[in-house]
């Protein structure tokens, strides 16, 4: 099993310190303490320290985190900082680069999960060697498509190798968001859909539409633009045996993304595998899986996401 996390040459982020159920995280020239269910050890760092480093930190309102919903809570600001900023992200390892506002929203997301810069390179090289092959062999630009795709990150390095991407979330403001992120970074040609991912899916299967990239990162429980019901449990198979039937059967690859918690990578492959009917060995696939870890100053790793990547 593969363990991967952000270069540390990724300047704009940084994880301080964690433990006691927070995380203490640089993003630009602000810092944050954020809740962290993960964090089961001791923060290395004092309590003082934490409060004179931080220039804000969110507080949970009653019954965050339970029964798989996310309440609102509220940021105790320590600093003057802004409400929205903006970072870049540079790689050490490719020329892939970009920008993404950021701001302090009721959930305490900010609007990037650093941990998925790995899944952005992997995205990055694959989709930038299947337009160079494309070219040599006179066919159309490859097409990707992001599903439950938030601000857009993997939307961003997919559209930075070439790609006609399709963007697509249920939330039409995140949606907005991931358009000015397209904006701050000089990119332009994404394709924005707000819809039910199960149902754009079944209707991309009906008329025929084939994508040589496909990526997901589902939520454990979400709701459509019309109500649809989400269900991680319950969905995610039937969600997996549609994305088979729009992605090219060569030349094509699939990123799998998973949050929830006992999700493991090894059941992620399993269903990667049966979904795709994927049971032979000697088939022409390539698949790896692993975890998305944070690790902070004192080499505290923070696991926080499984990860499953198929490359046919």
């Amino acid at each position: 099993m593969i363990f991967q996390s952000p270069s540390p040459a990724w300047k704009d982020y940084e994880t301080i310190d964690s433990g006691d159920f927070f995380k203490l995280e640089r993003y630009g020239k602000y810092i944050l303490c954020r809740p962290e269910p993960k964090a089961l050890w001791g923060k290395t760092l004092s309590d003082k320290e934490w409060d004179s480093l931080s220039h804000t930190k969110f507080v949970p309102g009653a019954g965050f985190a339970k029964a798989g919903k996310e309440d609102s809570g509220t940021w105790e600001r320590r600093k003057k900082m802004d409400d929205q900023w903006v970072i870049s992200y540079a790689s050490d390892s490719s020329d892939l680069s970009f920008k993404m506002r950021l701001g302090l929203t009721s959930f305490k997301h900010v609007g990037v999960f650093p941990e998925q810069a790995p899944n952005w390179e992997y995205i990055y090289s694959n989709t930038k060697a299947l337009v160079q092959k494309a070219r040599i062999d006179g066919k159309g630009v490859p097409k990707v498509l992001n599903l439950f795709a938030y601000t857009g990150g993997a939307s961003l390095a997919a559209k930075a190798a070439g790609a006609d991407v399709t963007h697509l979330d249920s939330v039409r403001q995140v949606v907005t968001w991931a358009r000015n992120n397209m904006e701050l970074s000089s990119l332009d040609g994404i394709r924005w859909v707000v819809e039910d991912a199960m149902k754009f899916v079944r209707r991309e299967q009906k008329r025929g539409n084939i994508y040589q990239g496909i990526i997901l990162d589902p939520p454990a429980y979400g709701h459509g633009p019309d109500g649809e019901k989400w269900k991680l449990d319950e969905c995610l198979f039937d969600m997996l045996r549609g994305v088979s039937n729009i992605l090219a059967k060569e030349d094509s690859f699939l990123v799998l993304n998973l949050y929830s918690n006992g999700y493991s990578a090894m059941l992620g492959e399993t269903l990667v595998k049966e979904a795709f009917s994927l049971r032979s060995p000697q088939g022409n696939f390539e698949m790896e899986s692993g975890e998305l870890v944070l690790r902070d100053r004192f080499d505290k790793s923070l696991p926080l996401s499984i990860f499953v990547r198929l490359k046919r």
